[in-house]
């Protein structure tokens, strides 16, 4: 059931906790990031089929966390957590089972020697022991004739050697076949996901299947009686007859109830369907038959508890199933918390059925979970320290950048300043289009007006490109640009939105420049044409321009085959400047033009021409031509190098947290205009210092 309910639960056929935490933050204002637009809502990924929030009465649940933040950051700080033991079980998980799977195959070998290798780790071992006690008849011999040899020195030599002797003796082929096992499996991985599971399906469903057969074999010879164990009763006398040992016990068999949440996370690779009938008609039947088989054996060889399913299991086994099992347990009582509020902010089910749900399989996993915290002190420690280490990471991340996020907010420049500066806002303009990235969905930043006061001049059209991740998996490609206009149309001024689903994928291969300005070529038809042909897909002067019938047909787009460096160069050099008066400054444009033709000669020279058509509205096509104009002039990408610091009267935590972490997270991860694929030779930089 628990199954059932969490598959149902999927983000457009995404699972696991950060995809519930992203459909919880679409159905409810639960986001601490405030960029949120009413055009989000119109993506096609936006709402999943058969759930809409539209005239479904809000919940109490949902008013008190919209209203109170400290109960958003709760929220987030959960859904950090339990992703953190995500990245646990990405660490763990993959040495303890590989060589789980490699211990077997020592049992059918306790009679005989493992290999060469553990020959030659005990003949070194003797040889160490046999210097040792040379060495140690050596120093008595010399202190008899009144040499001086210092205890210490023998005694750090014996704890060298005896080191020795431990890593030699204890080292075994296990090890080594797991080391290599793990190199093979990732080396495949490189070739891709899809190849290593066409690999691995045979012989999971052959091992399924065999284990499966084990278990039914061992039923029929040991005990046949074994399956009336299925009855609720035996697990009430269980608890009944051992008291507190047998609610200790369940840390032993923890991972029996962390499967299914990793059932959910797996949805991005198969669909929910595919998983309900995999598991519901070969994994849980084979498990079942198995633990059925097992229970048989022991119940006739009560000294095999530990044999039961390989001969002898090392004690060093049980703590790495603490280690992983306790962050699997963790991982999955995060996703039964999320999946409550989902069943009640996004299923819009009752509350009485939400609280039903988070108190059955909840209780539950808490047994499960207060049992395995007694495991702490014996390993279960490792996954929290490394989970706590990646959601400081994560949530300082968080923090810093939402810092930078409302400082740019509060600092934004007015409309007002804007009109009355005009439309050449008092600076020189020359030809082509500038770029001006920022974080802001609405409103100016503060660091354009900072470069104009230190730099008054700019490109005749500028657009101000914001690039937000909205939480849905993946935003279709012809929703992707939300396109709108800042202030009046002669300051041929516009917005760009670049919509990116958490699921998507940079593409570099697309070509931004093209999409953009025949994004913002169609915005212009179509604000002409009236708002009613928009489709009702506007964000107050914004709208989503790449749905419309017409749109590739307003401009007549030529594409030249890859130009040879030669022709490509001098079609570059042959662009007129005319905001250029000095020949010197021409000469170092051209020279800057061939430089970027190195760099872009793999790629098609593209242009745009106006059609011959009849335009209602004269000023549209002085606009467009304008814009036409300015893209073969030259494209231009401004984007702010940001330094944020604390304010003096911060405490000392914030100016550890922002000072400290922040900005060295910052300083070592990519760089924007590396993420943002921008041309180096393009890139202009503006420094901002940000105290927040």
């Amino acid at each position: 059931m628990y199954v059932i309910i969490t598959l149902t639960a999927n983000d457009n056929g995404e699972g696991g906790i950060m995809a519930l935490y992203a459909l919880l933050c679409r159905h409810a204002k639960f986001s601490l990031l405030p960029n949120y637009q009413a055009a989000d809502e119109e993506l096609l990924t936006h709402h999943n089929l058969g759930y809409s929030d539209r005239n479904v009465p809000s919940s109490s649940i949902r008013r008190f966390v919209e209203r109170h933040k400290k109960a958003k950051t709760g929220l987030l700080v959960v859904a950090l957590f339990g992703a953190c033991m995500v990245i646990c079980i990405g660490v763990l998980a993959p040495a303890i089972s590989v060589r789980s799977s490699i211990e077997g195959l020592s049992v059918r070998a306790t009679n005989v020697p493992n290999s060469e290798y553990d020959t030659t780790a005990h003949t070194l071992s003797k040889i160490a022991c046999k210097s040792y006690e040379e060495n140690e008849t050596r120093w008595c011999n010399e202190n008899k004739r009144g040499l001086y040899v210092s205890a210490g020195a023998m005694r750090e030599e014996k704890h060298v050697v005896s080191m020795m002797v431990m890593f030699l003796t204890g080292m075994s082929v296990v090890i080594v076949m797991a080391c290599v096992l793990l190199v093979v499996v990732f080396v495949l991985q490189h070739r891709g996901g899809r190849k290593v599971a066409f690999m691995f399906a045979p012989i999971m469903i052959l091992w399924l299947l065999l284990i499966a057969i084990v278990g039914v074999y061992n039923v029929i010879v040991w005990n046949s009686s074994v399956y009336q164990a299925l009855s609720p009763y035996y697990i009430y006398k269980f608890f009944k007859d051992t008291g507190k040992d047998g609610w200790i016990s369940l840390g032993g068999i923890i991972l029996c109830a962390t499967g299914t949440e990793a059932m959910s996370a797996e949805l991005g690779y198969f669909t929910a369907a595919s998983m309900r009938v995999a598991f519901s008609s070969v994994i849980y039947p084979c498990l079942i038959l198995q633990y059925m088989g097992q229970a048989a054996f022991i119940s006739k060889n009560f000294d095999a508890i530990s044999t039961s399913f390989y001969d002898s299991i090392p004690a060093r086994a049980n703590i790495a199933m603490s280690l992983s099992g306790f962050a699997y347990l963790t991982m999955t009582f995060v996703t039964t918390w999320l999946m409550s509020l989902v069943i009640n902010l996004v299923w819009h089910k009752s509350l009485i059925f939400s609280l039903s749900f988070i108190l059955f399989f909840g209780s539950v996993e808490i047994i499960f979970l207060s049992s395995s915290v007694m495991r702490i002190p014996k390993g279960g420690w490792v996954p929290l320290v490394i989970a706590a280490v990646f959601m400081g990471i994560m949530y300082v991340w968080h923090y810093g950048s939402r810092k930078k996020y409302l400082y740019d907010l509060h600092n934004k420049v007015s409309m007002k300043w804007l009109l009355t500066q005009g439309p050449g806002l008092g600076i020189i303009k020359v030809p082509g289009i500038g770029l001006v990235y920022t974080e802001l969905a609405t409103g100016v930043p503060a660091m354009f007006s900072h470069f104009l006061t230190n730099l008054p001049a700019f490109y005749q059209v500028v657009v101000f490109v914001c690039v937000k991740t909205v939480p849905v998996p993946y935003v279709p490609h012809e929703e992707r640009y939300l396109i709108g206009r800042i202030g009046p149309k002669s300051y041929r001024m516009y917005r760009c939105i670049v919509r990116n689903g958490y699921k998507d994928v940079n593409n570099h291969e697309d070509d931004f420049e093209d999409d953009l300005v025949m994004s913002i070529a169609e915005f212009i038809q179509l604000e002409a044409e009236g708002p009613r042909i928009l489709d009702g897909s506007v964000d107050g002067r914004m709208a989503v321009v790449r749905t419309s019938e017409k749109f590739g047909t307003r401009l007549r787009r030529s594409e030249s085959a890859f130009f040879p460096e030669s022709s490509t160069s001098s079609a570059l050099a042959s662009t007129p400047v005319s905001s250029s008066k000095s020949a010197t400054l021409q000469n170092l444009k051209s020279m800057n033009r061939q430089e970027e033709s190195t760099h872009l000669n793999h790629r098609p020279m593209v242009r745009f021409e106006l059609l011959n058509t009849k335009y209602r509205d004269i000023h549209v096509k002085q606009e467009l031509l304008e814009l036409v104009e300015a893209k073969h002039a030259e494209v231009a990408y401004v984007i702010g190098h940001s330094h944020v610091k604390a304010k003096w009267n911060s405490s000392f935590l914030k100016k550890f947290a922002v000072n400290m972490v922040y900005s060295f997270l910052r300083k070592n991860s990519r760089a924007p205009s590396v993420g943002l694929n921008i041309p180096h030779i393009c890139l202009i930089e503006v420094g901002m210092t940000y105290y927040v």
